[in-house]
């Protein structure tokens, strides 16, 4: 891909033309903030979040934060990212009082994030199902060309290692429902692993934005992509959880298939 000059006109991912001006400075400098959404995760906290901070450090010469939302966790999470933030100056730890979902966390993530200045907004799994090296690369991609750079699972040097078939099925196959459904280009849509520059978190008003699960990524990337601003999806591989308990339901999935088509009408 090759930037446009400043001010240009920007094309989206699907060959439309998005707004001259909105979201795009050349912004080669500015902190990025990355929330770490956890629920019972006292196996992987300190390892994620030092594992994030090593990568960012070196990424990120203006600085970076490590924005830790904890929902209660009843085994501790909470308070061993407590320990955390004591150690360590960019780390950050959000407590919210009760476990409603991964979209509420993420909202409340972006919000304090913002509010903290963050000139880009990072999301990525607590469990190591995200590889916290390729943080570097989806930065670099939005100090790039990309308003939004996805961790993609389904783009040429992409994939997953130790699923099942039917965890394939469920997941390539929602990412192929909603991009018919929503006629868009992009072919990993219910990830959870992205860089956004804050200016398309503000202009999509993530506010608003009320779905779980897996509708809950693909409504973001829907948002992004309605107000003209460029997604590039960067090659991934996404592992199993290795500790703890998987969140991944059926009826995450089952949400999607009716709140997708919702979408198109909001």
């Amino acid at each position: 891909m090759h930037g446009s000059p400043a001010g240009a006109p920007r094309e989206r991912c699907d060959g439309a033309r998005g707004p001259a001006w909105l979201g795009y400075a050349d912004q080669m400098s500015g902190v990025p903030w990355l929330i770490l959404p956890t629920y019972n995760e006292a196996e992987n906290v300190r390892a994620i979040v030092l594992a994030a901070g090593e990568v960012l450090a070196r990424a990120s010469e203006d600085g970076y934060r490590v924005l830790v939302v904890d929902d209660g966790s009843p085994d501790g999470t909470g308070e061993l990212a407590d320990e955390l933030a004591a150690e360590h100056e960019w780390v950050e730890v959000l407590h919210r009082t009760e476990k409603n979902g991964i979209g509420p966390a993420y909202l409340a993530g972006f919000r304090h994030a913002l509010d903290g200045g963050a000139a880009y907004v990072m999301e990525m799994d607590s469990d190591f199902s995200h590889d916290p090296a390729d943080l570097a690369r989806l930065l670099a991609a939005v100090r790039g060309d990309a308003d939004l750079a996805l961790g993609s699972r389904y783009v040429p040097g992409g994939g997953v290692r130790d699923w099942g078939l039917l965890r394939r099925l469920i997941s390539e196959g929602g990412s192929t429902y909603a991009r018919w459904v929503l006629g868009l280009k992009v072919r990993d849509l219910t990830g959870g692993f992205k860089c956004f520059r804050r200016e398309v978190l503000e202009a999509i008003h993530f506010d608003g934005v009320r779905s779980q699960g897996y509708a809950f990524q693909v409504e973001l990337t829907y948002r992004a992509v309605q107000a003209g601003y460029r997604v590039r999806e960067v090659p991934i591989t996404f592992r199993e959880r290795e500790r703890g308990q998987s969140k991944m339901h059926w009826r995450i999935a089952a949400e999607a298939m009716w709140l997708v088509p919702l979408l198109r009408f909001r």
